[in-house]
C-alpha cells in the first residue's frame, strides 16, 4: 500500500508562478511532481494546505502525497533537496494516516505581512518585505487590525474572482449539480495585530482558512487607514458592504509569507 507521507517545506516565493501546477510557468507543486518524479519514477500531485499567490513565501507549508517507493523518509527528504531548486527546501517529512490531507485536516494556519519602515532598505532584506517608508499613523493600523478578529463575511476582502480553495475536485456527473453554489467567504479569524520589530512594521494573522488574497486585501487596506485615519477609511463599513471595491488595494506579494499550519 502506498504510503501517505506529510512533507513540510519552505520556499522563497519570488521567481514562482505561486503553488499550484500551471502549464509552462515554475511554481512550487510543478517543482515537487518534477523532483519526487525523479527519485521514484512516480507520476504524483502533492496536495498543500492552500495555494500561495506568486510571489508569496512560505516558512512551513505542508503537503500530503502518496508515493509505493520504500525509500526512508529521512533520506527522502535528503534526497529531495538535492534535486529541488536551492530557493525550496524540504524540512520536514513523516508518515501519516491514510485519511490525512494537508488542507482538509488544517484547522488554522498563520500569515506574516512585513513592512520596512526606514528610508532604506537593505537589498538582502527587500525579497521579503514591503518598502514603505511613507508617513503612516501606525496606531491607527494597530487599532483597525483588531477591529477583523472573530468570525465575519470577508467578501470585501476577497478578489473579485476568489479561487475556490475549499471546493473539492468535481465529476462530470457533480459538476451540474452544484456549479452555481458559490463558496462562503466566512471566515474566523483569531488573532488579527501589528507590532514594531526594529524598522518594520509587521502584521501577522491567524485564523481558521483565508481567502484568495484576503491577508494582502487586509494589509492594504490597513495601510490606508494608517495614512487617511479611521474617520475615511472604516473596517466595519468595510467589511458590511461585502463589496471587493469598498477596501483598498491589494499590498504587494512578496512581503507575505505563510508562518505555519495547525492540525
Amino acid at each position: 500500500m502506498a504510503r501517505n507521507l506529510k512533507i513540510t517545506l519552505a520556499y522563497d516565493g519570488l521567481g514562482f508562478a505561486g503553488w499550484q501546477v500551471q502549464p509552462g510557468l515554475p511554481t512550487i507543486q510543478g517543482a515537487l511532481v518534477s523532483a519526487i518524479e525523479h527519485l521514484t519514477g512516480e507520476k504524483t500531485l502533492p496536495q498543500g494546505s492552500g495555494r500561495t499567490d506568486a510571489g508569496v513565501h512560505a516558512l512551513a507549508q505542508v503537503a500530503t502525497v502518496a508515493i509505493e517507493s520504500p525509500i526512508p523518509t529521512e533520506n527522502l527528504r535528503k534526497a529531495l533537496n538535492d534535486v529541488l531548486p536551492k530557493s525550496i527546501r524540504i524540512l520536514s517529512i513523516e508518515v501519516a494516516s491514510q485519511d490525512f490531507h494537508a488542507r482538509k485536516a488544517a484547522r488554522a494556519k498563520t500569515y506574516r505581512y512585513r513592512i520596512y519602515r526606514d528610508e532604506i532598505c537593505p537589498p538582502f532584506q527587500a525579497r521579503y518585505v514591503y518598502h514603505h517608508p511613507y508617513p503612516l499613523n501606525e496606531d491607527h493600523m494597530v487599532q483597525a487590525a483588531a477591529l477583523v478578529v472573530g468570525t465575519h463575511d470577508f467578501t470585501s476582502f476577497a478578489a473579485v474572482d476568489p479561487e475556490r480553495r475549499d471546493a473539492p475536485e468535481m465529476t462530470n456527473d457533480s459538476q451540474s449539480r452544484i456549479e452555481h453554489v458559490e463558496p462562503s467567504n466566512i471566515r474566523t479569524i483569531f488573532s488579527s495585530q501589528f507590532s514594531r520589530q526594529g524598522p518594520e512594521l509587521v502584521y501577522e494573522v491567524r485564523g481558521s482558512g483565508f481567502l484568495h488574497h484576503m491577508v494582502r486585501n487586509l494589509v492594504g487596506t490597513f495601510l490606508m487607514v494608517g495614512k487617511r485615519g479611521p474617520a475615511q477609511v472604516n473596517i466595519q463599513k468595510i467589511l458590511a458592504a461585502r463589496d471587493r471595491s469598498a477596501a483598498a488595494a491589494t499590498a504587494p506579494a512578496h512581503g507575505l509569507a505563510l508562518v505555519s499550519v495547525e492540525y
